[in-house]
């Protein structure tokens, strides 16, 4: 008994001396916590464990939880053999690398799809050691498509009391689920009651992805019809970030009435003149604008059923206050605005003094020229189309014949292109006839021959021409008048020398021009004039002619003087001289009767044939 009572606490002892080193030496096993893959991919779920036992006395096996959390084994292996547990989801999908020697298995899983997003475990076994395991979860992931956005095809009404659908957002195949935020103008929106409505619905694919559609409903004001909408999808993504995409903006129609009216002027741009076409046009604020409105010209009572009204060629009468009434169809509230068309005018203008001006020579004229205007204006004077004096007056100092003239007065509105007047003033010169042209007055002519004069003159008033001779004759004149310069003249023959005078006046003076016309003697002789106009090849014509007929009256008294034809004797000398046969004579009379007497041989007289 009392041995018995002695071995009892050595034998706890040694059951706790057991214990304690069974569990020291458990086997111990590390896996990740969480392995995040794309749907599609592939999933590597590594199991590393430490264990004093070999690969002999060891098994390792993988299990998977179910979503009901059902433990089921997938994979197991130990010294001698590697099975695949058959008819599970990952039979034909799984395959494990290493074996364990190092302490480090890896589970592989190909083509991961939505459903294996379950917790995986590694369980390894020692026959010494006992047994140890690792959890691991499997995270899929799947990017969704872009999303999309319509918003309401019709219009909204500000009146409308409850908040009125603005558009739908919409997100597929996104996993896990996507999240849809609606922004306005850039600003998330939150739901507001009875302003603000935001309406989700989830759809789970048959592949087991989700769907989110998302409606926004809104109570809208005026200040909406400018307001973009849009929607922000967020989403999470591997390695634990969230990424986002945007929809493209709308904009939404907002129906409101009309709190005012506007009235402009579409054409002409800029200010308007007489004359011109204006294109009136009228508008309300509301949307749509009211199909009832009405424009009215004040000063006139006169109306048009219509939000536009053309003005033809206007006048300055067709200018004041315009108003333009607006009627909504629904409530049949009037709204009206106005407007005051200005136009501008430009009147004729005025020049003083009044058509022609008459001043006389080497005294001052002013004249003045304006135009009455709504406008600042600025005048010009032209003579000749060139500009001599700007302003209402011009002053013409000193005249002369060159004063004389017609004047343009233009006044012009520079404010507006092509606004100008114009008018015209004729300035005549008063003063004595002034001769131009003195040239010629010493002429030498023909006995005979026509002579023609003309004598010209400036003068105001018209001048009277007077021709007269040094022999007391009056000549017929023919006058004419070329931009105030006078002319007149004759023509006459001359039979001898003659002074002619030209005498022009009016009733401010009188001038003369006198022309002194020598006659030429007549000449007998062939004038230089013919003698030059024959040319070189007449004269030596002649000359060859005289040559030919000396040739031949030598050659004929050659041939009488061999026949002892011919012989003579002058009055005054006698000429002899011997020869062998005959003795010639020639003799020569110096009165000058009409026939000359031949002697012949020894002094006989000869008849005149021979």
């Amino acid at each position: 008994m009392a041995v018995r009572d002695a071995a009892a606490p050595l034998l706890v002892g040694l059951l706790l001396l057991c214990y304690t080193w069974r569990a020291s030496a458990e086997v111990t096993v590390n896996t990740e916590d969480r392995v995040e893959v794309l749907r599609g991919q592939m999933a590597q779920i590594t199991c590393n464990f430490v264990s004093d036992e070999g690969i002999g006395g060891m098994t390792i096996e993988w299990f998977y939880v179910t979503r009901q959390g059902e433990k089921k084994k997938i994979y197991s292996q130990d010294s001698s053999m590697r099975s695949v547990e058959s008819r599970t989801q990952f039979t034909d999908r799984i395959s494990v690398n290493g074996t364990g020697a190092t302490g480090i298995v890896v589970l592989t899983i190909n083509n991961v799809q939505v459903e294996d997003e379950v917790e995986f475990i590694c369980l390894v076994k020692s026959l010494t050691e006992g047994t140890g395991e690792g959890r691991t979860n499997l995270k899929v992931f799947e990017i969704p498509n872009f999303p999309t956005i319509e918003g309401v095809q019709t219009g909204i009404s500000v009146l409308q009391d409850s908040p009125s659908k603005i558009g739908t957002c919409e997100v597929k195949n996104g996993y896990p689920k996507p999240q849809i935020i609606w922004y306005k103008n850039n600003t998330p929106l939150l739901p507001i009651l009875d302003e603000i409505t935001i309406v989700p619905s989830i759809t789970m694919e048959s592949s087991g992805l989700f769907s989110v559609r998302s409606e926004l409903r809104m109570k809208v004001v005026k200040e909406n019809k400018d307001d973009e909408f849009y929607c922000e999808v967020n989403f999470p993504a591997p390695g634990g970030e969230t990424r986002m995409m945007e929809t493209e903006r709308i904009n939404i129609t907002v129906y409101y009435p009309s709190t005012a009216v506007k009235m402009w002027v579409e054409s002409p741009k800029g200010k308007i003149k007489e004359g011109d076409s204006v294109e009136l046009h009228c508008q309300d604020n509301g949307n749509p604008p009211s199909s009832l409105i009405a424009i009215k010209h004040i000063q006139s009572d006169t109306n048009w059923e219509e939000d536009m009204v053309m003005l033809h060629k206007v006048r300055r009468q067709d200018g004041g206050l315009y108003e333009c009434i607006s009627t909504d169809t629904d409530s049949f509230k009037e709204v009206s605005g106005n407007m005051t068309l200005s136009i501008n005018y430009l009147e004729p203008a005025v020049v003083e003094p009044k058509g022609v001006a008459f001043v006389v020579q080497g005294e001052e004229l002013k004249a003045m020229c304006n135009a009455l205007s709504s406008l600042s204006t600025h005048t010009a004077w032209l003579k000749d189309g060139l500009q001599i004096s700007t302003g209402h007056i011009l002053t013409l100092k000193d005249a002369t014949f060159d004063t004389a003239g017609t004047y343009d007065c233009v006044v012009s509105a520079n404010e507006i292109q092509d606004m100008q007047t114009n008018g015209t003033l004729v300035v005549q010169v008063l003063g004595p006839p002034q001769i131009i042209d003195k040239n010629n007055v010493e002429l030498e002519k023909r006995v005979d021959e026509t002579v023609d004069l003309s004598c010209s003159a400036r003068a105001f008033p018209t001048p009277n021409f007077i021709w007269t001779t040094s022999d007391g004759r009056n000549l017929e004149t023919k006058s004419e008048e070329i931009d105030g310069v006078f002319r007149s003249s004759v023509q006459f023959p001359v039979n001898s020398d003659v002074t002619v005078f030209c005498n022009v006046s009016n009733e401010y003076g009188v001038a003369a021009v006198t022309f002194n016309i020598k006659t030429l003697k007549p000449v007998t002789s062939i004038p230089p004039k013919q003698l030059r106009k024959e040319g070189n090849g007449v004269v030596i014509a002649v000359i060859i002619v005289c040559i030919l007929l000396l040739a031949i009256l030598g050659s004929v008294l050659y041939f009488l003087y061999k026949k002892g034809k011919i012989c003579g004797r002058s009055g005054k000398q006698d000429l002899t001289k011997e020869t062998n046969k005959d003795n010639i004579v020639v003799e020569m009379k110096s009165d000058n009767t009409e026939e000359a007497v031949l002697l012949g041989v020894n002094g006989e007289k000869q008849p005149l044939s021979d």
